[in-house]
């Protein structure tokens, strides 16, 4: 059976997922939120919430966002987190600087995240496809 990859939004330099297809932002953490939003407009779905679980987290120049496939229809769910997560990134990052002083060290932290939350997803739809959820 046809697998559908899932989708990858990030402005991580160093990812590489043979399994996903990729899409590269050239930009900051808001321009990856950006991009998200404009897929979830297309259709697409948030799989990884777009915000880091830390602020430390929010104040770090990388950001990948796992989204499923393209599913057609506008999801109402996706599109109202991507949003509030636009407005509580901006209310938190205020005049801050963005730390690109230790890029390599959040795309490192970046990666270990993605890869936390589709193992997370994995498992989650493997539950569900042995349940008949």
């Amino acid at each position: 059976m046809f697998k559908i990859r899932k989708l990858i939004v990030t402005n991580n330099k160093k990812l590489s997922c043979p399994d996903f297809n990729i899409v590269k932002v050239e930009g900051n953490f808001l321009d990856v939120l950006y991009k998200t939003r404009d897929l979830i407009h297309l259709g697409y779905k948030l799989i990884s919430h777009p915000l880091g679980a830390s602020m430390r987290i929010m104040h770090s120049p990388v950001r990948s966002i796992l989204m499923s496939n393209h599913v057609g229809s506008i999801d109402e769910e996706s599109l109202e987190i991507i949003e509030s997560s636009i407005e509580k990134y901006k209310i938190s990052m205020g005049e801050r600087t963005i730390d690109a002083r230790n890029i390599n060290d959040y795309e490192l932290i970046d990666y270990e995240l993605l890869k936390s939350a589709i193992r997370e997803n994995d498992f989650i739809n493997s539950i569900i496809k042995n349940n008949n959820i």
